[in-house]
């Protein structure tokens, strides 16, 4: 199966940072500061479309004053790279070593992803992954039709793993399988919405349930 993969608050306990962060910034940029629950309700989308959500109020250069300061703030406390949820290195092994294809699809820049991997020492562990900056944005379903086509499988063939509802939404507009994550941004009311194959409460749980389903 090509298993595609969200990263912040799928594999990545990154939550709480991009939340400092984005909060951070907007106190650099003598912005509003967004409350935690409105920051978490974007968290999936690329950058840009983050802003236009949370401050519609102002130009394209001040949201770009914000994105600006955000990625100076995630860089410095970025250093020591957000942790993996518990089970998911040993997971995505396993899955990998059953001959599962390990791919990404993120909300992050290719410079933010490629930055990560290396500090985890991952940069050539995943077979292949789409950032926001390079594609559409979630919840557009262009990164995971490109995903499909560099594999050539169809879209029964693969799965997507998310925990927010751009995962879902981008998943169900390919009918494409999807598996919700309870353990991320999103509350579970709004992930079964988009009717996932199910939704786990613990990384364990979804290796456990590909293994004996595939």
């Amino acid at each position: 199966m090509l298993l595609i993969f969200d990263w912040d608050g799928t594999l990545s306990d990154s939550t709480a940072k991009i939340i400092q962060c984005l909060q951070q910034a907007a106190q650099s940029a003598g912005a509003r500061v967004c409350s935690d629950d409105a920051i978490m309700n974007i968290i999936g989308l690329g950058l840009p479309e983050c802003m236009r959500v949370l401050y519609p109020e102002l130009t394209e250069t001040q949201q770009d004053e914000i994105r600006y300061y955000y990625s100076v703030h995630f860089i410095r406390e970025d250093q020591t790279p957000s942790p993996f949820f518990e089970g998911v290195h040993e997971g995505l092994e396993l899955l990998r070593d059953k001959g599962h294809l390990l791919t990404v699809a993120t909300g992050k820049s290719r410079k933010g992803l490629d930055r990560v991997l290396k500090k985890l020492q991952l940069d050539n562990f995943f077979h292949a992954s789409r950032c926001a900056d390079e594609t559409a944005s979630k919840p557009n379903p262009k990164m995971l039709s490109e995903l499909l086509d560099e594999f050539s499988v169809s879209k029964d063939e693969a799965i997507m793993i998310g925990d927010t509802e751009y995962d879902m939404s981008m998943a169900e507009q390919l009918a494409m399988p999807r598996v919700a994550v309870s353990y991320g941004a999103h509350k579970v009311a709004r992930l079964q919405k988009f009717k996932p194959l199910a939704c786990v409460n613990h990384f364990s749980e979804f290796v456990d349930w590909v293994v004996k389903k595939y």
